[in-house]
């Protein structure tokens, strides 16, 4: 009852005029930035913290707050409809999402997105007023070898399940992981793949590979195809611009099981959305592989469910993390954390009882945002579809100079541009020889995370390996693993035969045919 009544009193603090005008203004410039490849949410927070010096803190935290959610609904707009995400957390929602818009399902993938970006968000939040405190015991519990446990489930899972080649997405994996790995050595101060170039020192942005290989890549690969393909895109009539019964009957199972997955991510520091995202789109089609038709690969909806009830259960969680524990787990909370700081407030247990006006009315604005944002991008999916419309002679080069601006933007780097040019054409060629891209992501992302806290492990074990096995969560991690890897070579065993049996009937009939033709 105690929270119920803080929160009836942060809705009392948050649905003043100013702080709704706060909310509308952050979810609409957080939609807008995200829409461009390369800046995201943590971007626009952080062009803003400069310019809310003026406003009082609830106020430009609700902004702040506005912004964040806006931002992830913004990048998974243009994953959706040009296969460019805007943020790495909307990787996952181009692989079915773009197939739906190619298929002219371009207002329904939006509705989709709309309204698992809703539900995740919703949930989360109530799970932040109610369960922040067990959330915030349950973060503790993850030491070193748990993180561990954790990026090897999330390298092994992403390799072998998501992509189609068990062998090509653990090649995408290692390169992920080169990739991460190039710079400075943060303990031994040792140069790791830089070829003695000063720009390559402080290592490879994530925001830079994200563009390159995603955006500006797939540009590429538009530009390479393009006397073979339309113009541009078709969309669906506006006839039916909005989900069917059948569609959301379909959807719901996976805006359910991405908000049950995205949810405990919110409070482990492992990169952000990008982790259950890929998981959530992992297990959908990991399910999908069941059915009797396969949708997968053809614009499945349940594939663009999933993720995106994931990503924003991940986000709600994410600010209890912040506000219970001090601790960021995505670059946007990040800077938030420094934005706190510079109101002279630490966030930590006793914010709550410190600043409970600005805590709960932060917390009553984001039930708030998922409202706003639900009313005004639903309505608007078939809008935002209409950029499908325009012919890509004149969209591509745009994303184009968008994505060096947005890399630019960053770094302010000359070296960076090149850096961007050379990993858009490695993304082309993956593109072209069937390499998937999301073990890649995963490397890059985990890849320090999973460094550092190998070293944490093993100095405070005075170099016993056993330390890795030592704690029950990662005994259950490492369980689970087996689990995936026992199913995935299974189906691959199971699926064998048929695929085998098929191409020789396949052979026979190409060359038994021109035979025949040629005895007549």
């Amino acid at each position: 009852m105690d929270a119920i009544n803080s929160l009836l009193g942060g809705f009392a603090g948050a649905l003043t005029p100013m702080n709704l005008l706060w909310v509308l203004v952050g979810c609409v410039l957080g939609t807008a930035v995200g829409v461009l490849p390369g800046l995201g949410s943590s971007m626009a927070v952080a062009l803003l913290l400069p310019m809310t010096f003026a406003l009082d803190p609830t106020g430009a935290f609700i902004l702040f707050a506005g912004v964040y959610f806006g931002g992830l609904f913004g990048d998974s707009t243009m994953a959706i409809l040009m296969n460019t995400p805007g943020g790495s957390s909307a990787i996952a929602s181009t692989f079915e999402g773009y197939q739906m818009a190619k298929a002219g399902r371009a207002p329904q993938a939006l509705a989709t997105a709309a309204i698992g970006a809703f539900i995740g968000g919703f949930i989360s939040s109530i799970c932040v007023v109610f369960l922040a405190p067990a959330l915030a015991e349950f973060s503790t519990n993850f030491g070193p070898a748990e993180y561990v446990a954790l990026a090897l489930f999330a390298f092994i899972a992403t390799s072998s399940i998501v992509a189609d080649s068990v062998v090509a997405g653990l090649a995408s994996l290692a390169l992920g992981l080169g990739i991460s790995s190039i710079g400075i050595d943060s303990v031994t101060g040792t140069e790791r793949f830089t070829a003695g170039i000063p720009e390559l020192f402080d290592g490879i942005s994530l925001v830079t590979v994200t563009v390159a290989v995603l955006a500006l890549g797939e540009v590429f690969r538009v530009v390479s195809r393009a006397r073979r393909e339309p113009s541009h895109l078709s969309v669906m009539s506006a006839k039916r611009p909005r989900l069917s019964r059948a569609e959301f009957a379909e959807a719901a199972p996976a805006w359910a099981r991405g908000t049950i997955i995205g949810l405990p991510f919110g409070v482990i520091p492992v990169g952000g959305a990008e982790v259950p995202t890929f998981m959530a789109y992992s297990l959908e089609k990991n399910l999908d592989k069941r059915r009797a038709k396969p949708k997968f690969g053809t614009g499945a909806i349940r594939g663009l469910a999933a993720p995106e009830a994931a990503g924003n259960a991940t986000t709600g969680t994410a600010m209890a993390s912040l506000l219970a524990l001090g601790l960021p787990v995505s670059s946007t909370a990040a800077i938030m954390l420094a934005a706190f700081q510079q109101y002279g407030i630490q966030p930590g247990p006793l914010l709550f009882d410190r600043a409970p006006d600005l805590v709960w009315g932060l917390l009553a604005s984001f039930f708030i945002a998922m409202v706003v944002l639900l009313i005004l991008n639903l309505p608007l999916a078939p809008l935002w579809a209409k950029l499908v419309d325009i012919p890509r002679h004149y969209l591509y080069p745009g994303i184009a100079v968008f994505c060096a601006m947005g890399v630019y933007a960053t770094s302010n780097s000359i070296f960076e541009l090149w850096l961007l040019l050379i990993l858009a054409l490695l993304g082309f060629a993956m593109r072209r020889f069937g390499v998937p891209l999301a073990p890649l992501m995963i490397g890059m992302v985990l890849g320090p995370l999973a460094e550092t806290n190998v070293r944490d492990a093993l100095l405070s074990s005075a170099g016993d390996y056993t330390v890795f096995v030592a704690s029950p969560i990662a005994v259950v991690l490492y369980i689970a693993l087996a689990g995936v890897i026992a199913f995935t070579i299974v189906g691959k065993v199971r699926s064998y035969r048929p695929k085998n049996t098929t191409f020789q009937t396949t052979a026979d009939t190409v060359y038994e045919t021109p035979g025949k033709d040629r005895r007549k």
